[in-house]
């Protein structure tokens, strides 16, 4: 799949906006705070219903503008596709070959992307809260029930948070209430985990020789699941529902004392081993960096083998932070088989075909002009 073209109004920077893109690789050069960021990200909330840059839907919004607007046309193996997503400070509308969806998770997964911008080198080192990110984000663009599973599990965690916190301050007494909102909890917990697991089997059946190649041989990568829960891979979901019972039960007066809910999905977390060490706290530099682009280039190949096509790629600002060798894999990887957009400050010093060939477009002070 390819992004043919892509209309702004009253995005970030832009006031309006229209640009039509090439099928393989479109580098969008420009020196930092110009705007090519913006388009990037434009490209991401088109496909994923939100930022990789903020939660605050309302940074979207250009300065004293009640909305704004992004309309995209998409080829697909099975013919175009038109998206559209108006943000205003009310919520979001989204709309699919002009039918408007009812639910987000329905939106999502119709234009398949892999961002990857220089904080994803974190994704090793950073907190667990930027790894459950990545993998939610993963497995939403292939599976609707799941986005559909976690927004549930989000909105009774929120209830059952508020409801414990009432407990703790005494505000509420009754337990019955808390009985109800742990049971929903569970459920919705059993199916997000179980989710999770299988989804990692195949990040691992890609990464790993991915990983391989990158290290030219020397070092192999597992991924593993670390749940808050002690619950098995091997578990069907009924089996995960009893072990998430008993250990509620044990929690149940300290999550009182504390007014928060103390494990769940939302709690877990992913460790990365090369051979055997675990890459955050023994890997170095270039070995947590190797992780991350494996990730990265095991969900390009991970979302081709689920839906039949490529994800386009976002590569923000990542080149520079990469060295040649890293670069080139990367490049070689993508060439002729992913649409690819590139932003960087100069393409100097990149001495690679893929980039010779693309489309490149500059950008200052908000203002896009092709080049070639």
């Amino acid at each position: 799949m390819f992004i043919e073209e892509i209309e702004l109004t009253n995005y970030r920077n832009y006031e309006k906006l229209s640009l039509q893109f090439e099928d393989k690789v479109n580098v969008i050069l420009g020196e930092n705070a110009q705007g090519k960021t913006n388009v990037m990200e434009s490209i991401y909330v088109l496909a994923m219903a939100k930022s990789h840059r903020t939660s605050n839907d309302k940074e979207l919004i250009r300065w004293e503008e009640e909305y704004a607007k992004i309309e995209g046309r998409v080829q697909k193996r099975n013919g175009p596709l038109s998206l559209q997503l108006v943000i205003s400070k009310k919520g979001k509308k989204a709309k699919s070959n002009h039918l408007e969806q009812q639910k987000l998770s329905q939106y999502v997964g119709n234009m398949n992307v892999v961002m990857f911008a220089p904080e994803d080198l974190n994704l090793v080192k950073g907190s667990p809260q930027v790894r459950r990110r990545f993998i939610d984000m993963e497995i939403g663009q292939v599976s609707a029930v799941y986005l559909h599973d976690l927004s549930q599990y989000q909105k009774i965690l929120h209830q059952r948070n508020h409801y414990l916190k009432q407990l703790q301050t005494k505000r509420q007494h009754d337990q019955t209430m808390l009985d109800v909102l742990t049971s929903q909890l569970i459920q919705a917990a059993a199916k997000i985990v179980k989710k999770r697991f299988e989804f990692l089997v195949l990040l691992q059946k890609w990464a790993e020789p991915i990983h391989y190649g990158i290290s030219r041989g020397l070092e192999t990568l597992q991924i593993e699941y670390k749940p808050s829960v002690e619950v098995l891979e091997t578990s069907d979901l009924s089996k995960m529902v009893d072990v998430y019972d008993e250990k509620f039960a044990k929690i149940r007066e300290r999550e009182i004392e504390r007014g928060v809910t103390l494990a769940g999905p939302h709690r877990d977390d992913l460790a990365f081993f090369v051979n055997g060490k675990d890459v955050q706290t023994f890997g170095s530099q270039g070995q947590q960096r190797t992780t991350a682009l494996s990730l990265k280039l095991a969900e390009i190949e991970l979302i081709h083998s689920e839906i039949g096509e490529y994800p386009i790629l976002l590569l923000d600002d990542v080149l520079s932070e990469l060295d040649d060798f890293r670069q080139s894999h990367l490049l070689n990887t993508i060439q002729g088989k992913v649409q690819t957009f590139v932003t960087t400050t100069s393409v100097e010093g990149i001495n690679h075909e893929t980039l010779k060939q693309a489309a490149t477009f500059e950008v200052s002070a908000g203002v896009i002009k092709k080049l070639k």
